[in-house]
């Protein structure tokens, strides 16, 4: 104790700073800092409102908790996931039948609780004051059947499966026609929920599509007959037409210019609608405590990661906790906005169990939605394929608050996310097949056989939604869907090859460039304290860049439409992309322009602080180089057609019998993508429904192939894994699993007196020690420990950090209470039981949360097996046995940061 009270001592020094630090820090969005469990006055207890009175919001944690000041609750008895035993009833204190129950049961229980009778001979002083204490909270009976999360710790899948095996086994308990019909509801409700979450999503996609169709044309003029229509709506897909005025005509005048006005409005436009879409984004600002040890929270490559266990020089530092911990006190506190980027490493990562408060509520939501309107429609380099994965799941993580089954349950929640994000893909691309593997294959964690059949009728009612509300006005649910009626030849495959050679190297020098760029440029300390700085002068870039270049002015959708597309006709339009034989050197070098441009503004738009995607733009780039080897491919076989190489290829036939651009152009297309994201078999699928050929699924898959192999000798890690990487997310990949040559003891901590619950003496412990271990395990940024319990040494049981926490809040004095740590159902003869066998209710019965049977594995057990424990199991933490005794405990971080330092040693 004398420890601990020192570090309060050392904590008070810090408190000037602190409460600077806590103005700079709070707002609306400020999740729960772990420097506010440092105090000894106890803050409202969640027993003290009413569940039903509180509306979810942007505060609302991943599973719902609706309180504000509470961080931590516990489960309930009746469903405590690690105690698999029968237990007793409890009531809501805010529920009048319960009240009258107890009233009516009163005469049958004894005036104290067992654990007071037991602490009578602690004197007379002290047993008044605990008196006083538990006959205050007696009539405090709370019932809460889930876990609450607290920001930045991660999801426990045992629990949560075992928590939801007990609710299925008292559901089904019931035989009779209403207990049936019962079961037959709550097996619906999942279907119900998906369908739910792919008519919104594709409502959400149909809203986005139509107005940043007309807001992008706005940049250029608007329609005289329908303000509100785009410029192919109005004019009914014609190039020119009458109704669509351009503002070099409304505001020319004799001395000026109809260029330089429409190269004005158009950077202009880019400017405005940039801007205010980075506006948007800056208002889900979110300030992250300093005392959090976690880099940074947004698509920046260019974050300074904090290592706390080496000094300047590299060097190995032993500071204490508490050191570390006031250490953290003189960083900066961070700062991240949901709203920015694609978000797709972020709902990645919370698949996994890693739970991001504000990243999947409402206000993220709707200002998302609005921002990538704007972002898409300004022009800037960037795609709304990927922020579609982020909106997606953010409507599942709402829609999920309908069923309490899914509200109420982290692990079956996840389920429905991943359903989520892969209807996101599937209103995306038009592809509800490749959206269903885009979920199996990149953002699920957990994704078992009924998952997959529901993601897969998620996928499809989106889409048959999507086609219903039909968004271009073609009856097709994308822009880009093309049709190859020409069948390619044996003699360009090698060419299929080096195309995907060539977008796997693509893919992998532009997550080098986005790096160096962003460790660079974006580390300037005006642009890292300004970010719609760095917006402004990306979108003048930007306008002024595309501007004079048609294949990088217009859109990125419709531009990958145009390069993807076969000819019928062929012109003598240099401009063009259906060239004559004689024009075709000077299209390339046209493209060659454009690619140039595309690549560098894609660079540097990644990572600003607007909503953006990756995908398309890297398709687009893709695009751009495969199509110049597509009509590299075709002068050739045009100018050695006679060789007998290229099989029967006519050299004085049209430019396209022989070798169509538009193949190489999507082939090159995936390649780039996955260059950078690695998706594999997902994108030969996506690239399959776009184009509808069943001939030309081979050379997209050899493509690909090809380009995985390739990205991957180049730069090991994707996009997503770097900024995973980056922001220090405990993310384990179930994806990779090196090679481990030693066992669980290298990795197992020294156990310390502050890290365990001794019942040794006695099963009564002091409540202000166990809120001291708490302290310590928040310290040491554990927020999600737990706490062994031994008996001479023998592990006997286990507490979950936030459980005690939430137990000892409900206390009311903490320094005079005896907390009742037994991990035995009977431990003794005299509980207070009423009629019908009913225990009461007693709060310093901590028995309830305590897991009699933790996973526990011996110290010489292979790290294959502790791989495949926390990788398939999900476990949040393993205890460590030598020869049957405790030896310490395995967080599920502490193994993450051994395999990210095993990960680096490799390479």
């Amino acid at each position: 104790m004398a420890s601990f009270r020192s570090e309060d001592d050392d904590d008070r020094n810090y408190s000037s700073q602190a409460q600077q630090e806590q103005a700079d820090t709070y707002s609306s969005t400020t999740p729960t800092s772990p420097t506010l469990n440092f105090r000894r006055l106890r803050p409202q207890r969640a027993s003290d409102s009413n569940l039903h009175e509180h509306a979810p919001t942007e505060r609302s944690s991943l599973l719902g908790n609706p309180y504000g000041n509470q961080s931590y609750t516990s489960m309930a008895a009746s469903s405590m996931p690690g105690t698999p035993r029968p237990r007793t009833a409890r009531y809501n204190s805010h529920n009048a039948k319960s009240e009258r129950l107890r009233r009516s049961r009163a005469p049958s229980f004894s005036g104290r609780t067992f654990s007071q009778r037991l602490v009578q001979a602690l004197g007379s002083e002290r047993r008044a004051a605990m008196d006083s204490s538990m006959s205050a909270s007696k009539g405090s009976f709370w019932h809460d059947d889930r876990v609450w999360y607290d920001q930045f710790t991660s999801t426990d899948w045992v629990h949560d499966s075992i928590a939801d095996a007990y609710r299925v086994k008292a559901l089904r308990s019931r035989k009779d026609f209403r207990g049936r019909l019962l079961a037959w509801a709550d097996g619906a409700q999942g279907w119900i929920l998906v369908a739910i979450i792919g008519i919104f999503t594709a409502i959400v996609a149909y809203l986005v599509n139509v107005t940043e169709n007309t807001l992008f044309d706005w940049k250029q003029g608007y329609c005289t007959t329908s303000w509100y229509s785009s410029r192919k709506k109005c004019c009914d897909g014609a190039t020119i037409c009458d109704n669509w005025l351009h503002w070099s005509k409304v505001l020319r005048s004799d001395r000026l210019d109809s260029t330089g006005v429409q190269f004005a409005t158009f950077l202009l436009g880019v400017i405005v609608l940039s801007m205010a879409s980075c506006c948007l984004t800056l208002a889900t600002k979110t300030v992250i405590p300093s005392t959090v040890s976690i880099s940074t929270l947004d698509e920046n490559l260019g974050a300074e990661v904090v290592n706390m266990e080496r000094d300047a020089d590299g060097n190995k530092r032993t500071l204490s906790p508490g050191s570390a911990f006031n250490e953290s006190l003189t960083r900066p506190p961070m700062v991240y906005y949901s709203a920015a980027g694609s978000g797709v490493a972020e709902v990645k990562v919370i698949l996994s169990g890693f739970v991001l408060h504000g990243y999947l509520g409402l206000r993220t939501l709707l200002i998302k939605t609005a921002g990538l309107i704007l972002s898409v429609a300004s022009g800037l380099s960037l795609g709304k394929e990927g922020p579609y994965v982020h909106i997606a799941t953010c409507i599942g993580n709402i829609a999920c608050r309908i069923f309490s089954k899914y509200h109420h349950n982290d692990g079956k929640r996840r389920e429905v996310l991943s359903a989520s994000a892969a209807s996101g893909v599937a209103v995306a691309f038009g592809a509800p097949i490749g959206g269903v593997l885009f979920g199996l294959e990149e953002v699920s964690y957990y994704f078992p056989p009924k998952t997959l059949f529901r993601t897969f009728f998620c996928c499809i009612v989106a889409a048959l939604s999507l086609k219903f509300l039909n968004p271009y006005g073609t009856n097709k649910i994308v822009l880009f869907e093309v049709r190859y009626l020409t069948d390619w030849k044996f003699f360009e495959i090698f060419a299929f090859i080096l195309t995907g050679v060539l977008g796997g190297v693509l893919g992998a020098l532009f997550i080098k460039a986005s790096r160096i760029w962003a460790r660079t440029f974006r580390r300037v300390s005006l642009l890292k304290k300004y970010p719609l700085l760095e917006v402004f002068l990306v979108a003048l870039v930007t306008g002024i860049l595309s501007f004079w270049n048609r294949y990088t002015k217009i859109p990125v959708a419709e531009l990958l439409f145009e390069l993807a597309s076969p000819c019928s006709t062929f012109t003598d339009d240099s401009d063009g992309l259906c060239p004559t034989r004689e024009h075709i050197p000077s299209v390339i070098r046209t493209l060659l322009i454009a690619f140039v441009i595309k690549a560098s503004l894609t660079v540097v738009t990644f990572g600003i602080k607007v909503p953006a995607g990756i995908y398309v733009p890297s398709m687009v780039v893709g695009g751009l180089a495969g199509r110049i080897v597509g009509h590299s491919v075709q002068l050739f076989a045009l100018h050695y057609g006679g060789s007998g190489l290229f099989g029967d290829c006519d050299p004085d036939g049209a430019p396209g019998s022989c070798v169509v651009p538009g193949v190489y152009a999507l082939v090159a297309a995936g390649a780039t993508m996955t260059g950078v994201t690695r998706l594999t078999v997902t994108l030969a699928v996506i690239l399959f429904e776009l184009t509808g050929s069943l001939d030309h699924v081979l050379p997209f898959s050899l493509g690909i192939l090809v380009a995985k192999w390739t990205a991957d000798a180049i730069e090991p890690l994707s996009i997503y894994d770097l900024l995973t990487d980056m922001n220090s997310y405990p993310f384990l990949d179930n994806k990779v699993r090196p090679i481990f040559t030693s066992n669980l003891g290298d990795i197992t901590p020294r156990v310390r007196e502050e890290r365990i619950i001794d019942i040794s003496d006695s099963p009564l412990v002091p409540a202000a020690d166990l809120r001291a271990r708490v302290q310590y395990l928040h310290m040491v940024g554990e927020l999600d420990g737990g706490l062994p319990i031994l008996k001479n040494g023998i592990l006997v049981g286990l507490i979950a950090a936030p459980d005690l926490e939430f137990a000892l809040d409900r206390l009311d004095d903490e320094d005079n209470t005896l907390c009742l740590m037994s991990t035995q159902v009977d431990w003794a003869a005299g509980r207070e039981v009423g009629v019908e066998g009913e225990q009461a209710d007693d709060p310093t019965d901590f028995t309830p949360s305590i897991d009699p049977s933790p996973v526990s594995l011996d110290v010489h057990s292979p790290m294959d097996l502790v791989y495949e424990c926390f990788v398939k199991l999900g476990l949040r933490y393993i205890c460590v046995l030598r020869d049957g005794r405790y030896a310490g405990m395995v967080h599920k971080k502490a193994f993450v940061r051994y395999m990210k330092q095993l990960e680096s040693s490799e390479r």
